[in-house]
């Protein structure tokens, strides 16, 4: 029998990392937590014709049953909603994702976490498991997302290179420059196309429209976007802003810039009663060591467990 939204929402809160404790208080975080459930996890396993939909858009001529969510016994008093994902919507990635769970899954559920996959999914030759650790690692698992994390009023910019500043973007006339950013980043180093996009110009169009697209700029030169979102499903049922987009240009990396922006782009946002949270791979060296020189934390996150 499924759990309902509300149940679900306790498990998650149990299993968030112990100091966004105080950053919210709980009858808040487990009603935004339970309709977050209700609307993705119980839907997708109860309704059919979404399933289909998803089936034919992402999985053309596998059955419908085979894209709904399931509610599963793993065993040693484990049970996890197991999800048919793909990664950005690519239909070459495919994973099954893990994340709500009765408690957190340690080394010893692992093979049986993995075999419940493959029964239910293994139509869709999914790469791996994604399963949400409070703690950095679990043993027998790869790295994949974190989120990094601290309240605005934490996040105080300190010794800001003289010039570097963050500047109300109106539009997003420097679309193509952060594309070549990232292109650049990614002939520098070939995974990091795997850990980190640029977003949506769509995307980075509605942040601007509602105030919170940056144009970062040093010494008046254009030098990149910054840009945070709210979206209560990417922010583990915390009041917050989601960072959406940091990214600097090729000519401006490498002077020290990158500690800064999460201060910044706090310090920008609109709302300092807020927390500031974003995810970053754990692969992404250079972006996690500049969020959390800034002061974010790393609050939990996935890990994979390969099948």
């Amino acid at each position: 029998m499924i759990p309902s939204a509300e149940e679900l929402a306790r498990y998650t809160l149990e299993r968030q990392h112990p100091i966004t404790r105080a950053w919210a208080d709980d009858a808040t975080r487990l009603a935004t937590l339970a309709e977050e459930h209700a609307a993705l996890d119980i839907l997708l396993a109860e309704d059919l014709d979404i399933a289909a939909q998803r089936a034919d858009r992402l999985t053309p001529g596998k059955p419908a049953e085979s894209m709904l969510n399931r509610w599963v016994a793993v065993g040693n008093d484990l049970h996890a909603m197991l999800s048919m994902r793909f990664e950005g919507m690519d239909v070459t990635k495919p994973f099954v994702d893990a994340t709500p769970m009765t408690r957190s899954p340690l080394p010893t559920d692992l093979p049986a976490l993995a075999a419940v996959a493959r029964e239910y999914y293994g139509i869709h030759n999914p790469q791996y498991v994604r399963v949400w650790s409070a703690e950095p690692e679990i043993p027998g698992t790869q790295p994949d997302r974190r989120f990094l994390a601290a309240p605005i009023s934490q996040l105080q910019p300190y010794g800001v290179p003289p010039g570097l500043e963050l500047v109300p973007a109106k539009s997003v006339e420097h679309y193509d420059e952060a594309r070549r950013a990232y292109d650049a980043v990614d002939a520098e180093h070939p995974h990091h196309a795997d850990e980190a996009s640029l977003q949506d110009r769509d995307d980075l169009e509605e942040a601007a429209a509602e105030g919170l697209l940056f144009d970062i700029t040093a010494n008046g030169e254009w030098a990149g976007y910054a840009a945070a979102v709210i979206k209560p499903d990417d922010a583990l049922g915390l009041p917050a802003y989601v960072v959406l987009e940091l990214i600097l240009a090729e000519p401006h990396r490498g002077h020290g810039y990158g500690p800064h922006l999460s201060t910044l782009l706090a310090q920008a946002l609109p709302d300092p009663t807020r927390i500031l949270i974003g995810t970053i791979h754990t692969l992404n060296h250079s972006a996690r060591t500049a969020a959390l020189k800034a002061g974010r934390q790393d609050i939990g996150g996935w890990r994979q467990l390969p099948l």
